[in-house]
């Protein structure tokens, strides 16, 4: 923004001025926005909802004033997104404001002034509240417990947990992936390609835009991408899902803040992610590493910075790592990072034909690498309600790390491993 910006007064100064001079076009931008607010659907949350609709200026910087004062409990995390998303849901004027500049540098603005005040003593009364909110038993699981223990909350936020609370699943088993997070998983795309968009339901990736034109990208091609969601209540480290050597890394890949086009879509209604269009995180804030295993590949992990605060901070041994530098060793479960308060998610990149299951928390289960070269199976994904014949496609949907599909109606356990097979004849 023109000028240093230092407070929040200063910030909605500078709105109003590039909106009277419609500096770089602004005004025009906003207008174009205000005008094509979309109605908001039915039944939504009362308190997640702010009608945009003949929105002024003034509108904008006392929103913006609100939201930067703004103490968040366990629950309303995400309160203050969700009104703002209501401005560019399926709105592509809107989504132009906030994703192009000089929108693109008023969001970046906000959110700094947003994690500096997060960072700030400041912040320190929501320790106590966000602690007795989650309740004794939650907190048991951390090892500082005590709010005296928070100078901020940030520092609360991105709290360390004790490791008795997350075992690592077969940590000497190079073939078990675990979560890198406390995170509810989706899949993404189980055919992807190196630059084209392949559409499954409504979810499509780019994975060279992804990893930020790696020269590993190219291989995933064929290969699948699992997205790991993280609540704002949730432990908000995450860590390797396999061991091996991180062969490149950049934490700092510069990208949107905002603009997540249908944010009650991603949310849906509690099932968080399944069907979103993941497409739009190749262009958020974000970091990523590549990992190589010892004998099954390249696992890739994009951690994303989304809204309000978008940190995506690496330990210090991962960070900037080329593929000139020597390889850094890694173990699965290890802490690769943090986010700080905001919204978050991991997106981990398996090669062809390795990754046919999942599972869920830090530590646990989700998932074998195949370790045979040539695998014929694939899991696609698509409504339910079809007999499977001897050629289909196994249809499989997950929610909260569960299989929606009843084992009566031909889904088996293999070897208790969360392995579901599917045999012809059986309607899902």
């Amino acid at each position: 923004m023109n000028g240093e910006i230092k407070t929040i007064d200063d910030f909605v100064a500078q709105l109003k001025n590039w909106y009277e001079t419609d500096y770089n076009g602004f005004k025009t931008s906003f207008d174009k926005a205000i005008a094509n607010v979309q109605p908001i659907p039915e039944g939504q949350d009362p308190s997640v909802v702010y009608d945009w609709k003949n929105k002024g200026i003034n509108d904008l910087c006392d929103f913006f004033t609100e939201w930067y004062h703004w103490m968040p409990d366990v629950a309303t995390g995400l309160e203050y997104i969700q009104k703002f998303s209501w401005l560019y849901y399926k709105n592509q004027d809107g989504l132009a404001f906030v994703t192009k500049d000089p929108g693109l540098t008023m969001t970046a603005e906000f959110v700094r002034l947003r994690g500096n005040y997060m960072d700030d003593p400041i912040s320190h009364p929501l320790v106590q509240k966000w602690i007795d909110e989650l309740g004794p038993e939650q907190m048991d699981q951390f090892i500082k417990t005590s709010a005296k223990d928070f100078p901020t909350f940030n520092d609360f936020f991105i709290r360390e947990i004790k490791p008795e609370a997350r075992p690592i699943s077969s940590p000497n088993d190079d073939t078990v992936v675990v979560a890198p997070a406390d995170c509810v998983i989706n899949m993404i795309v189980d055919d992807l390609t190196e630059a084209t968009k392949i559409p499954v339901k409504t979810v499509a990736l780019n994975i060279t835009e992804l990893l930020n034109n790696s020269i590993y990208a190219k291989k995933f091609v064929g290969g699948t991408a699992v997205s790991c969601i993280l609540m704002p209540n949730t432990y908000h480290r995450y860590h390797a899902p396999v061991s091996g050597q991180v062969i490149e890394s950049n934490e700092d890949v510069a990208g949107e803040y905002f603009g997540i086009k249908d944010f009650p879509d991603l949310l849906n209604k509690g099932d968080v992610g399944y069907g979103y269009d993941y497409s739009v995180f190749e262009h958020f804030r974000r970091g990523y590493l590549v990992i190589k295993t010892a004998n099954y590949g390249l696992v890739g992990m994009v951690p994303v910075g989304l809204n309000t605060i978008a940190s995506v901070v690496f330990a210090d041994k991962y960070k900037r790592i080329t593929s000139s530098d020597n390889p850094v060793p890694i173990k699965k479960g290890e802490e690769v990072g943090y986010f700080k308060y905001g919204g978050s998610l991991n997106i981990l990149l398996f090669e062809q034909g390795r990754f046919p299951s999942l599972s869920l928390l830090v530590g646990q289960r989700i998932g074998v690498i195949n370790t045979a070269c040539n695998v014929q199976a694939k899991i696609k994904w698509q409504d339910s309600g079809t007999t499977l014949g001897a050629d289909d496609t196994v249809v499989v949907r997950y929610t909260g790390g569960l299989w929606t599909a009843n084992p009566s109606t031909g889904f088996v356990d293999a070897d208790g491993n969360n392995g579901y097979i599917a045999k012809p004849g059986y309607t899902l």
